[in-house]
C-alpha cells in the first residue's frame, strides 16, 4: 500500500459537471467512498454532480460510458470494492473493471477515475473505505485535477 500520495492541489470545481458511478456490492464500504468523493467535489465548489448505482464493479465501465454519453461531463469517478474470496473471481472482476474504465476514458476523452478498491480481506477494505486511508478523497482529487487539465488544453475548452 502506498501512503505517498501526491499533495492535493486546490482546484475550483465551480462550473464542473462531475459524475460518480458506484457498485452496490459491499454497500457500507462503497457508500463510504461515494460520500468521500461527493464531499470532496462539493468542498471544491461542484454543484452539478450526478450519482448512479449499478449492480457490481463489472458494470462500472458500461455505466460510466452511458453517463458520459448522456451529456457532457468533465470527469467521472467509478467506485467499487472487490474482496478476495476462495477463487480468482475477484481478480477477474477488478481487472475487467479497471481495463474497461480505462477504455471508456480513452474512447470518450473524458477522465474516468478507476476507484475500484481490490483487497485481500475485509480489514484492508475497511482501512481504505471507512478507516484511516481516505481513498475516496484521493479518487476525487484525481478527477478534479484531470478535469482541470482537460479544460486548460486548447482542444478541450
Amino acid at each position: 500500500m502506498s501512503l505517498d500520495a501526491p499533495k492535493p492541489t486546490d482546484i475550483n470545481a465551480a462550473g464542473f459537471t462531475l459524475g460518480i458511478v458506484a457498485a452496490r456490492y459491499n454497500p457500507e464500504l462503497v457508500d463510504a467512498l461515494v460520500a468521500q468523493v461527493a464531499d470532496t467535489f462539493r468542498a471544491a465548489g461542484c454543484t452539478d454532480l450526478a450519482i448512479h448505482r449499478v449492480p457490481g464493479s463489472h458494470e462500472l465501465p458500461t455505466a460510466a460510458q452511458l453517463l458520459i454519453e448522456s451529456r457532457p461531463f468533465d470527469a467521472v469517478v467509478a467506485l467499487g470494492v472487490v474482496i478476495r474470496g476462495d477463487t480468482i473471481h475477484y481478480e477477474l472482476v477488478s481487472e475487467a473493471a479497471t481495463n474497461g474504465l480505462l477504455r471508456v476514458a480513452l474512447d470518450t476523452r473524458v477522465p474516468v477515475i478507476a476507484g475500484v478498491v481490490a483487497v485481500e480481506n475485509r480489514k484492508q477494505a475497511e482501512d481504505r473505505c471507512t478507516g484511516p486511508i481516505n481513498r475516496g478523497a484521493e479518487f476525487a482529487r484525481a478527477a478534479l485535477e484531470m478535469a482541470a487539465l482537460k479544460r486548460t488544453l486548447p482542444k478541450h475548452r
